[in-house]
């Protein structure tokens, strides 16, 4: 299976057979590692057990000549007088020396053999290279290799020098050793067998308790996208990933659920101030076309009263328009354009045209430079919001106090105040208070303000003034710009 086969096969797995397969697998592999290197380790050291002993053998038990020649010729006469010796035995060394449990060969360098028991291996270009002298392997320091028998038995053979021209050569069956490791590789394969059919049902296990959360999250999510219910909540009962991820997801259905109510509430509002400037202007319109239709005229003065009327009512309107859409810019939870902006600008840009707006008063303006990070349109609007309102109440003749110190726009009026049981309520939008509803304006110039201070990290009240009047406050985070 090609790599790109291998990635296609998992994408059609569920996430639970992933992860199943991908555990399955690495504890197979782990147990499949596991069984290798004990296979190997033991073969070692069976073979290493085998070597060592093999390697301590002397020429049939040390009773025979030190020379080579006479070891050879001994082994001869040795081989004609033991005949009688069972399958694999060696001959009684008798008196004074120690039995030898190996079967030995010598050999010549001419390719001549002399074997003290039934093991007896055909001769190699190693033994006889060693009996030469050739191959350098002094006694007990020979050559290791495995071969089998001239009966087919597979043996480890150690071959030495033992001088003038003859080698000899300790032969040991590996019957013993290859038995033990046919047996170790049966019980090693059947572990293995079981280790992964068990791995298998383990990861099956582990990825069903693993995916139930998500399980649980995808038909929560799969509710709301058909449904368009908000008001499921999952359980949070941890602090891991998928418990972090649940705690996320009712967040989210909490935030839309608001969003939506809000906007359902801004919707209801907006119809129902909407509605009276609607009516009124309606009806101003309807008489004057019956007026225009039925050639009746208005009595003197009252044409020019209508028109008026419907002048006021359009401005009423285009505000409320633009105080609406300022609102569900915030509401969308769009990211505004922010940059940069001089406060202490805005500020001035306010107050000229506050001044306008209420020739008859006195500002005392102290503005200090402030620079701030936010939507420059959204910010003028908050800063002309709290002055005209200022503007709004203030009496005739009146002082409207402004100050720009620290990032804290404050402005103060000399109005008539706020009713402390109104002050929780100013910000809501559409409220007006009760000596506020004979006055123009939308009643939401305030939210706006407070939108907008939300939005920049900022904060805005409303307190009543010593002495009268309102002072109200908007903090925003910044900086005053020099070094």
């Amino acid at each position: 299976m090609t790599h790109r086969h291998a990635r296609g096969f998992l994408r059609g797995l569920s996430l639970r057979g992933r992860f199943a397969l991908l555990s399955a697998v690495a504890v197979s592999v782990a147990i499949i590692v596991a069984a290798l290197a004990s296979y190997f380790l033991v073969s070692e050291q069976l073979n290493n057990q085998v070597n060592q002993n093999v390697s301590k053998i002397h020429p049939l038990g040390g009773r025979f000549s030190a020379t080579g020649v006479a070891a050879y010729d001994q082994c001869l006469q040795q081989s004609q007088y033991s005949t009688g010796l069972p399958p694999g035995g060696n001959p009684d060394p008798g008196p004074g020396g120690p039995a030898n449990p190996f079967n030995q060969q010598y050999v010549l360098a001419s390719g001549k053999t002399c074997a003290t028991g039934d093991l007896a291996v055909s001769v190699s270009e190693t033994q006889k290279a060693i009996a030469a002298g050739t191959l350098e392997a002094p006694q007990l320091q020979g050559v290791f290799y495995d071969t089998y028998s001239l009966k087919g038995e597979h043996v480890r053979v150690y071959t030495y020098t033992y001088g003038d021209g003859v080698a000899i050569s300790n032969i040991a069956t590996l019957s013993d050793v290859d038995s033990s490791l046919s047996k170790l590789t049966l019980w090693l394969a059947v572990a293995a067998v079981s280790g992964v059919a068990l791995a298998t049902m383990a990861g099956l296990l582990v990825a069903r308790s693993a995916v139930k959360p998500v399980r649980r999250l995808t038909r929560a999510v799969e509710h709301v996208a058909k449904t368009e219910d908000l008001s499921i909540k999952l359980p949070v009962e941890g602090r891991d990933e998928i418990n972090r991820l649940s705690a996320a997801f009712n967040k989210m259905t909490k935030a839309l659920a608001t969003s939506r109510v809000r906007q359902h509430q801004l919707i209801a509002d907006a119809g129902h101030e909407l509605r009276t400037p609607l009516t009124s202007l309606r009806t101003n319109v309807d008489l004057l076309l019956r007026s225009e239709r039925t050639g009746r005229e208005l009595p003197p003065g009252r044409r020019e009263t209508m028109l008026a009327s419907v002048d006021q009512q359009l401005h009423e309107l285009s505000g409320l328009v633009t105080d609406l859409l300022e609102l569900s810019r915030g509401q969308e939870g769009g990211a505004r354009r922010t940059m940069r902006v001089a406060l202490h600008e805005s500020v001035g840009r306010a107050i000229e045209r506050a001044k306008l707006r209420g020739p008859g008063l006195y500002f005392d303006i102290e503005v200090e430079p402030w620079y701030v990070q936010g939507d420059p349109t959204a910010l003028d609007r908050a800063v002309v919001n709290l002055l005209d309102n200022a503007v709004k109440f203030s009496p005739a003749g009146g002082t409207v106090m402004v100050r720009l110190k620290g990032g804290e726009y404050a402005v103060v009026d000399q109005g008539p105040g706020i009713d402390p049981a109104d002050l929780p309520h100013v910000f809501e939008r559409f409220w007006r208070s009760d000596s506020a509803r004979s006055l123009p304006g939308s009643g939401l110039g305030l939210a706006i303000v407070s939108q907008v201070a939300e939005e920049s990290g900022g904060k805005v009240s409303l307190q009543p003034a010593p002495g009268g009047g309102t002072v109200a406050r908007l903090w925003l985070p910044g900086d005053p710009g020099a070094a």
